[in-house]
């Protein structure tokens, strides 16, 4: 069975595959290859954009879906996660799962039976996230290989997803400046780094905002309250005030647009002048979120049931 949990998960080859398809799904490819599969949408934390796209995509696929919320399961009541895993697996050609914890429930899962479980966020990554931002840019630019991307805030999930994603391509860049005590986990930050070491791109971390470079093609900020996490410090909004995307950026790279991965708070990790404004790509970036799905969901079925 092929499974989403992590990028580190594929081949090269497979991630680039999967950023085009996504690319070909926004321009407006037809498929069926889930006529009479039945996907599980299963969603502990909320959610709009990967949840909304996950239902819809797979119902343009021609699935039918299966929604749980977070009270839906038996896992609340004392049923183990190997236990949940050995029965969704027998009805399940696909579950699409949320859980903002660990990995460790969805690798369980996958190896329960013949299901494909794909990773809607953890508390370490959001490999679809991920895969969206490529294929924005990939629609936006025709191509990955060259770009260099800003990256401004938490190294959060969104960011690790980024980090993993694009440092796989050639020649590509991502310079992350991130708040003292809140970048990315030394792990993803280090197998970004060998991945790029591998793959010719660059990357980089700082946790100021002095001596920016110039010429980036994109600049991309997250919120700074994550989805199902909390702040270790109080004084957690003094770090990171200082890391607002605001105009200011666009001055040395006057040409770059604007990836927010939503939802946004505007007035705190980004001004609405640039959320609204003619750089943004940041909804665009959501409809993508679609298109990425449909890719993902497509991938993962052509290994699975007859």
């Amino acid at each position: 069975m092929r499974h989403l949990i992590s990028l580190t998960d594929l081949t090269d080859d497979e991630l680039y595959a999967l950023v085009a398809r996504g690319a070909e799904f926004a321009a407006g490819a037809v498929a069926e290859p889930l006529r009479d599969a039945i996907v599980g949408v299963y969603f502990r934390r909320t959610s709009t954009r990967t949840r909304t796209a996950f239902t819809s995509g797979a119902l343009r696929l021609g699935a039918r879906t299966i929604t749980f919320g977070p009270d839906d399961l038996q896992l609340n009541t004392g049923e183990s996660t190997e236990d949940t895993g050995r029965v969704l697996s027998g009805m399940l050609d696909l579950l699409v799962a949320r859980t903002a914890d660990a990995t460790d429930e969805l690798r369980s899962w996958a190896a329960a039976g013949p299901m494909s479980v794909v990773n809607a966020m953890s508390a370490e990554e959001h490999p679809t996230q991920g895969l969206t931002d490529l294929t924005t840019l990939h629609c936006h630019f025709g191509r990955i290989e060259g770009l260099r991307v800003l990256y401004v805030g938490e190294g959060n999930n969104s960011a690790a997803a980024l980090a993993l994603a694009l440092t796989r391509y050639p020649d590509t860049e991502l310079e992350l400046r991130t708040p003292p005590g809140y970048g990315l986990a030394p792990d993803i930050l280090a197998t970004a780094a060998e991945q790029a070491a591998r793959s010719g791109a660059k990357l980089s971390e700082q946790h100021d905002m002095a001596a920016l470079p110039a010429g980036f093609d994109a600049v991309y900020t997250t919120r700074w309250q994550t989805t199902g996490t909390s702040k270790p410090t109080a004084d957690w909004r003094t770090v990171f005030a200082p890391f607002q995307v605001t105009g200011a950026l666009w001055e040395n790279s006057p040409e770059a647009v604007f990836l927010h991965d939503l939802p946004a708070h505007r007035g705190e990790e980004v001004t609405a002048e640039v959320l609204d404004g003619p750089a943004s790509l940041a909804f665009t970036q959501a409809t993508h979120k679609l298109h990425s799905a449909m890719a993902v969901l497509e991938w993962c079925r052509a290994a699975g049931r007859p």
